[in-house]
């Protein structure tokens, strides 16, 4: 499934025609930058956000990604990549069911300079079995992204929805990023040394304490980034543990010699987790969600635990819900306080800040409006001092919060304009239901603003604005 991680490596165009050309976006002169999201390697960051319902030549479901490219001056519809799985270079045919865009996840594959993306397409049949899921990497360039080739999945029939959890990251610290794959079994597919000629060098399979079975979901989400500081990445997986019932985040530590299990933070999850430095000591820390069910809050928190030397340390450094003072709301049964998570730093202090998604928020009488909290990073860990919250009516953010907005269904905090601070970048799925809609917020040195906001929907991206898309389900 989703998501979004601070991982050094690591979150339709005419559809109703059948069409989907790529337009590029025309790239600076600056030499390649190596960011994990940088695809046409201008140096800035760019934004791929996913409609995994989108309609594609009348086929329902089939589903798109769209990419925007970073500048100067931030993203624009205009500098935009639309893909789905019709587009020329693109491995499939988009077909009823597909929901190409269920999962992405970005990094340089093939060590070229520019990030390539991969895209999780959970429903697509693998030969005969149903819903067996694909994996499709999309090779960035010079011009953006184009072109791509599937990654096998070694082991059809012992799961399904192969690629619904991706994660990009260096797991042997060999300089090369690796792709992480997980499905509904317990196991998690790790696969390495990308060429744009034959894809995938070898593959390994990571096996899990994963609970699996009818109405169990085995690698909800996996994010990845280095919590005990020795220059390999770690991998964090969000599940059922088998063992004990329990929901929370295994913690694997990279090596030369592959991922060995560090510990289990049962956080009564729910379905993500996020990784960033919150506190300027050069570990990357672990934040994950828990839903209000698990009798901590009534409508959800998230928690943060601390890297060091020897890996994720297992006491929280800090749990914040809406009733934590500093933090704007209120705890309120079914707020959904922590649906989606990003990391990274918004004022450039060198602490991480935190978003947390609130899609089911209250705005006023308008149900399921959402919002988004932005918690600060200090020199102790996450804080809710100096918290943040944005809806549809906050100033400067476009648009109006109504019921079923979804504002906060996915967030990315990422610098997308090269100032060196992130940006809070928003989907709001539900918008004009069930349309769905992107909204993109700058970083300062004071935090987020809504000034200078943008939001750009299915039309301005040239795609059809008929239909259940559900723009912005999904982003990194």
């Amino acid at each position: 499934m989703r998501r979004h991680t601070a991982a050094t490596f690591t979150a339709v165009a005419l559809l109703t025609a059948g069409l989907t050309p790529l337009v590029s976006a025309t790239p600076a002169s600056a030499a390649p930058a190596g960011y994990a999201d940088d695809f046409n390697g201008d140096g800035y960051r760019d934004l791929a956000f996913s409609a995994p319902y989108a309609p594609v030549g009348g086929k329902t479901d089939a589903g798109a990604v769209v990419v925007t490219y970073g500048s100067a001056g931030g993203i624009s519809a205009a500098r935009r990549t639309v893909l789905t799985q019709d587009t020329a270079g693109i491995p499939g045919t988009a077909e009823q069911g597909d929901r190409f865009g269920k999962a992405l996840a970005s990094g340089d594959l093939n060590a070229d300079g520019y990030a390539d993306l991969m895209i999780g397409s959970t429903g697509e049949d693998a030969g005969s079995d149903t819903d067996g899921g694909s994996v499709t990497v999309v090779w960035g360039g010079k011009g953006g992204l184009s072109g791509g080739r599937g990654v096998s999945d070694p082991a059809v029939s012992a799961h399904d929805e192969y690629g619904m959890s991706l994660a990009v990251a260096d797991f042997g610290g060999d300089g090369r990023p690796d792709l992480a794959v997980g499905s509904t079994g317990s196991d998690i597919w790790i696969h390495q040394g990308f060429t744009k000629a034959s894809g995938a060098a070898s593959s390994s399979e990571l096996a899990t304490g994963l609970e699996t079975g009818p109405g169990l979901s085995g690698a909800r989400d996996l994010a990845a980034g280095d919590v005990n500081g020795d220059g390999a990445d770690d991998l964090v997986v969000t599940g059922g543990d088998a063992a004990t019932y329990a929901d929370g985040n295994m913690i694997y530590l990279g090596s030369a010699s592959g991922l060995t299990f560090q510990t289990f933070l049962r956080s009564d999850a729910w379905e993500l987790a996020a990784v960033g430095d919150l506190n300027g000591d050069g570990y990357d820390d672990v934040v994950t969600a828990a839903p209000g069910t698990n009798g901590k809050s009534l409508g959800g928190s998230v928690s943060s635990y601390l890297g060091g030397a020897n890996g994720v340390r297992t006491r929280p450094q800090a749990a914040i819900n809406q009733d934590t003072p500093g933090v704007p709301g209120a705890d309120e049964e079914m707020d959904a306080f922590g649906n989606d998570l990003s990391v990274a730093d918004v004022d450039g202090d060198g602490y991480a800040e935190v978003a947390v998604g609130v899609l089911h928020e209250t705005i006023g009488a308008a149900r399921i409006a959402g919002s988004v909290t932005v918690l600060r990073g200090s020199a102790a860990g996450m804080t809710a001092t100096g918290a943040q919250s944005f809806t549809q009516n906050t100033a400067g953010v476009p648009g109006t919060a109504e019921s079923a907005d979804r504002f906060g269904a996915s967030v990315r905090l990422s610098d997308l304009t090269g100032d060196g601070k992130a940006d809070l970048s928003v989907g709001a799925d539900g918008e004009n239901h069930p349309s769905g809609a992107i909204h993109s917020l700058r970083g300062t040195a004071s935090g987020v603003t809504g000034k200078n906001a943008i939001s750009f929907g299915p039309g301005s991206l040239g795609m059809s604005t008929t239909g259940y898309l559900r723009l912005g389900q999904d982003m990194l």
